[in-house]
């Protein structure tokens, strides 16, 4: 048996100009605008399989969707499924079957430990396949196995633990951050990533591919590989 080939790994993320991805108040803050959206639209319309972190489910409950009907259809037309695959990654096993995430678009998958395991069965039934990593949340694996199933191209959307586990363990190989034209200031807010030992430490520059103007946003595209 060969090698399998891991996914093309996006991470996707929209921080304010102080770094923020969230105002931390109980409501869902925006911050990008309506061409930004639908840049991130066709990003997932390009994507075998779209991830984002359980934290971040319970905190945005996300449909997590492509919303624009003719890249659906185009999806369609080339043999796709008209919906990526939706992933999330949990330790705990804690997940809430009524979120919007579970009862929209096409297949779900859920990463997790073998302890976590049996909790994330019992919560949600049939609503997603349950997959354990071992005895942690080995990102290596997870690529491995998405790769195994066929995914060539994987977009993660956050939250900032999960940002951070992929770029720790030398995953991403592209980074696409929307820098949002205003300041959120507030120390308890969530960032787009947390303090880790990363591959190269504070040496090692990213590639910058590109950058793009949508409206009052600035995207910025790193390659952090090259």
């Amino acid at each position: 048996m060969g090698r399998v080939t891991r996914p093309h790994v996006l991470l996707s993320v929209a921080v304010s100009v102080d770094g923020y991805i969230d105002d931390g108040s109980a409501d869902r803050f925006p911050l990008s605008n309506a061409e930004d959206f639908d840049h991130v639209d066709r990003l997932r319309a390009e994507s075998d399989a779209v991830l984002v972190g359980a934290e971040t489910l319970r905190r945005d409950n996300p449909r997590l969707l492509v919303y624009s009907a003719d890249r659906r259809a185009d999806r369609a037309a080339r043999g796709a499924p008209e919906y990526p695959l939706k992933v999330t990654v949990t330790g705990s096993g804690d997940l809430d079957a009524d979120l919007l995430f579970w009862h929209c678009g096409g297949d779900k998958l859920v990463y997790t430990t073998d302890h976590a395991r049996p909790r994330a069965v019992r919560a949600l039934g049939d609503l997603a396949t349950v997959v354990a990593l071992g005895d942690r949340l080995d990102f290596g694996r997870l690529v491995d196995d998405l790769g195994a199933r066929g995914v060539g191209r994987l977009m993660v959307e956050g939250g900032g633990r999960v940002h951070t586990a992929f770029l720790a363990a030398g995953l991403a190989d592209e980074v696409r951050i929307a820098v949002a034209p205003l300041l959120i200031g507030r120390a308890d807010a969530p960032r787009f990533l947390h303090p880790a030992r990363f591959p190269g430490g504070p040496a090692r520059r990213f590639h910058l591919a590109d950058v793009t103007r949508l409206g009052d946003v600035a995207v910025l595209r790193y390659f952090p590989k090259t």
